[in-house]
């Protein structure tokens, strides 16, 4: 009986902090400082506020923004099955996205 529970403690602490090292990323996303989220500003050759954030116009809500961009072309506000969203990444990929 001590080891099936020392294996399900284990499993619990495993997933724990698991749960907490993907709060912390999400806290960190949240407050518009992902680490090395602004990779993405110079990868694509985009063009950047004071603070290194990538100065795109939003092609969903058709607005001037100021994101932050991962190296897979996302901007931080970049919704996952939207088609606008997707279409903005695309383009920021292939250099086409609307700047200012």
């Amino acid at each position: 009986m001590d080891d099936r529970l020392e294996r399900v403690i284990r499993q619990q602490l495993r997933k724990a902090g698991r749960q907490f090292e993907e709060a912390k990323r999400a806290y960190t996303e949240g407050r518009g400082d992902p680490e090395g989220s602004n990779a993405g500003t110079a990868l694509y050759d985009l063009p950047a506020d004071g603070d290194g954030r990538a100065r795109i116009v939003c092609r969903r809500h058709a607005e001037k923004r100021s994101v932050t961009v991962d190296a897979e072309g996302r901007p931080a506000c970049f919704e996952s099955g939207h088609p606008d969203c997707e279409g903005c990444a695309g383009d920021v990929r292939d250099g086409y996205v609307e700047t200012w």
